[in-house]
């Protein structure tokens, strides 16, 4: 697992070769005990729970940094280092 950025709280991470489960790039998100899971491509959540601000933030975060996030996709489903994406502001 590498966290990629982390925000108002939120905590986003990617894990390491992890496209068994669910089959298309994604982020894992972590705030005051909720996890969640949001698709990269759409911003739509998966599995999981997130309070309705926060889940805004990340779908808009996703939005801003899609290339960024297929790019570390790229790199983490071959086991490769990720980068650190800027946090919202």
């Amino acid at each position: 697992m590498a966290i990629i950025s982390m925000f108002y709280g939120i905590v986003v991470s990617m894990y390491y070769i992890d496209n068994k489960k669910h089959h298309l790039p994604h982020i894992h998100v972590k705030y005051q005990g909720q996890e969640a899971v949001f698709s990269i491509p759409d911003g739509e959540l998966i599995e999981g729970e997130l309070k309705s601000n926060k889940m805004k933030l990340v779908q808009a975060w996703v939005e801003i940094h899609k290339e960024d996030l297929m790019a570390d996709w790229d790199l983490a489903i071959n086991g490769e280092n990720v980068f650190k994406i800027d946090p919202l502001k």
